[in-house]
């Protein structure tokens, strides 16, 4: 049976069968216009990544449905098509001990290998946005509690705001928290770009927090079918005392719970007992101060078209 190739007129559609914003109608379209092809087909968006200097690619399909034999097959032909060495997959499917043995061997039993080089984090914390505010502070960790009420106490203020003046203070913070960190970032045109196609949709909602009148964070959230997602964060390292950043995800909870959302998916967590020298150690623990669940997925799996060049591809 021919897969569908996926059109403007089909986004609807499309979206009601992907799981995740990364796989969104929307998002492929904000991938278009960074100069990423991207290629639908009625059940996944796949982007087309040019190897500098050579006549090959790289295929990407994060947070995609769990595959089977139609969905490799569709995949290979893309592949053969797009001069691909491999197309690395990483499924929105969340493991437990039980099904991940049998997983593993389903997907190598289709011809895939464990990706030579993930890209996606393998966890991420989930919470459950269907409780009340009582129980949700009363599952946080103390110390996150009571930097609530610190936060409070002084009079921050977290609220939306989508304005172009919002938009250009949450880039400022941005630039000034990489450089910060020693992270990577995507860059500014990246963020600017991402801002205009998501935003009109109500996918990318922009949030700051404020001291008096100085943003101190400011965070963009994805919102897609129930789940609310926090993918960029960033703030100031002045004021710190404040606790703006706490108030910030409180509120953030809150606005989910007001959308009537299911989940809030906190978009990445360090694995099981994580080392607290690990550069991303203090996202991870604040994140979990939380109460959320800490959930890890199927992994990643790379789809190897052309074996030889893959070799050299991870070499």
């Amino acid at each position: 049976m021919k897969i569908k190739i996926i059109t403007e007129k089909d986004k609807i559609i499309f979206n009601k069968i992907v799981s995740h914003p990364l796989q969104s109608y929307e998002w492929g379209e904000f991938r278009k216009s960074s100069g990423v092809k991207v290629i639908r087909r009625g059940f996944f968006s796949l982007t087309i990544h040019k190897i500098p200097h050579t006549p090959f690619s790289i295929g990407y399909l994060p947070k995609g449905n769990l595959p089977d034999r139609e969905f490799i097959d569709e995949l290979r032909k893309i592949g053969k098509e797009e001069k691909c060495i491999f197309i690395q997959l990483e499924p929105n499917v969340i493991s437990n001990q039980k099904m991940q043995d049998k997983v593993q061997h389903d997907m190598f039993g289709l011809g895939l290998k464990l990706a030579a080089r993930p890209l996606f984090t393998k966890y991420t914390f989930i919470l459950d946005l269907t409780k009340s505010e009582e129980e949700l502070l009363k599952n946080m960790h103390s110390k996150a509690r009571y930097n609530i009420r610190v936060a409070q106490r002084y009079g921050v203020e977290v609220g939306e705001d989508n304005s172009s003046v919002a938009f250009e203070e949450y880039l400022r913070l941005m630039k000034e928290t990489t450089v910060r960190q020693k992270f990577y970032a995507h860059t500014r045109e990246y963020h600017k770009k991402m801002w205009k196609i998501l935003s009109p949709k109500k996918m990318a909602r922009l949030f700051i927090a404020k001291y008096k009148g100085q943003v101190l964070t400011a965070w963009i959230l994805f919102v897609f079918k129930d789940t609310l997602y926090y993918p960029y964060g960033a703030s100031s390292s002045l004021l710190r005392e404040v606790m703006a950043s706490n108030l910030m995800m409180w509120e953030a909870i809150r606005f989910g719970k007001k959308l009537g959302l299911k989940k809030f998916d906190m978009w990445g967590a360090l694995g099981p007992n994580p080392d607290p020298k690990d550069p991303w150690f203090g996202f991870h623990s604040f994140k979990e101060k939380y109460g959320p669940r800490h959930v890890e997925f199927i992994g990643s799996y790379d789809l190897v078209i052309k074996p030889f060049w893959y070799e050299v591809y991870k070499v």
